[in-house]
């Protein structure tokens, strides 16, 4: 089912890296739609992960950072599930439906959450857990055009609703839930379809307009914007607050994996380093330090360079400053600025 999809974007000038699409060797275009039109990206590779059975409501608000039980079906929010010290494993978008919570969580994490998820239900929990991964897909599309082409789909209940908001639809004979949000600043929505489904809905959506987007231009688009990756801004080393994933907080929800820490943290200021953007002067790799004349100050997490320059993202401390702040990233100069993913 899968492979009738990657065959029809093969034939669209798609070329792959482990079954992603990494470009349709449009990339110049598939940027300016997600600035003029819509952009259509194919998100099948994340994990999706079914959460049902009568706790779930309750499993997930102990499970990480934002307010579960306040979630009525057709509504949804961004979270971050943490270890026990609130180092950082993943940000998830969950959407809340009448039965189950849908979990849309990194590719490279679905694993390590079904193992994490699993270890902590006890057996007097009514919780079921369920990797839809491989039954389902995943579409979202990015740019200021995604409400037309929804409005195509049948849809417009959905416009300048909440983050997250969602609702099960049928489109073209097709059963797809969509929900408010492109996964990055960008606005739009993301679909998730039954894998059965997912050559027709591909096709239906460009179709209709949608401009194929591939994972070079995600990524691109991620590090421009500040959105946080697994292995990158989300490792051991760091806490949703120095991620400055603010939005996925509830301080005052109870208790939870890592609550202590982030409460201390909160209560007292502790926070020594955040994350921030960085223009560049040049090519840079990351992992390099930032620096102030001879003080370290912090270290390039990510690197891309767009039709602008060169950009990355740094974790900086908080005493060196942040906004406006004049550093070097080894050998090139670099200026600290805000990034829309993490000022939202």
């Amino acid at each position: 089912m899968i492979q009738e999809l990657h065959d029809i974007q093969a034939a669209a000038g798609a070329t792959f890296a482990e079954m992603v699409p990494v470009s349709f060797g449009n990339d110049a275009e598939a940027i300016a739609a997600t600035k003029k039109g819509a952009a259509l990206y194919d998100r099948t590779h994340w994990g999706r992960i079914q959460i049902s059975d009568s706790d779930r409501l309750r499993f997930l608000h102990n499970q990480s950072t934002n307010n579960f039980n306040i979630l009525k079906p057709g509504q949804g929010c961004d979270t971050v599930f943490v270890t026990s010290t609130a180092r950082t494993i993943d940000l998830a978008t969950a959407y809340a439906t009448e039965d189950a919570v849908l979990l849309l969580v990194s590719a490279n994490r679905r694993r390590q959450l079904l193992e994490l998820l699993d270890r902590y239900i006890f057996p007097m929990d009514r919780v079921e857990l369920t990797d839809l991964t491989d039954t389902t897909v995943a579409f979202s599309f990015l740019g200021p055009e995604s409400t037309q082409l929804l409005e195509k789909m049948g849809v417009t209940e959905l416009e300048n609703q909440p983050y997250a908001t969602h609702k099960l639809i049928n489109f073209a004979g097709m059963e797809v839930r969509v929900g408010v949000g492109s996964g990055l600043a960008t606005p739009g929505y993301t679909l998730i379809a039954p894998a059965s489904d997912a050559a027709t809905l591909w096709q239906e959506l460009v179709k209709a307009g949608a401009v194929p987007m591939g994972d070079r231009v995600w990524e691109q688009l991620r590090i421009e914007q500040g959105r946080p990756a697994p292995d990158f801004e989300l490792t051991d080393d760091y806490n949703p607050l120095e991620a400055r994933l603010l939005h996925t907080i509830t301080y005052d929800k109870g208790c939870y994996i890592g609550q202590e820490t982030i409460a201390r943290l909160n209560t007292y200021k502790g926070v020594k380093q955040q994350l921030w953007g960085v223009q560049l002067s040049g090519a840079v790799e990351p992992g390099t330090a930032v620096t102030i004349g001879e003080e370290k100050v912090g270290k390039l997490t990510s690197f891309t360079e767009t039709e602008s320059g060169f950009f990355g993202l740094a974790y900086i401390r908080t005493k060196a400053g942040g906004e406006g702040l004049k550093v070097q990233v080894g050998s090139v100069s670099g200026e600290v600025v805000n990034v829309p993913f993490l000022s939202s």
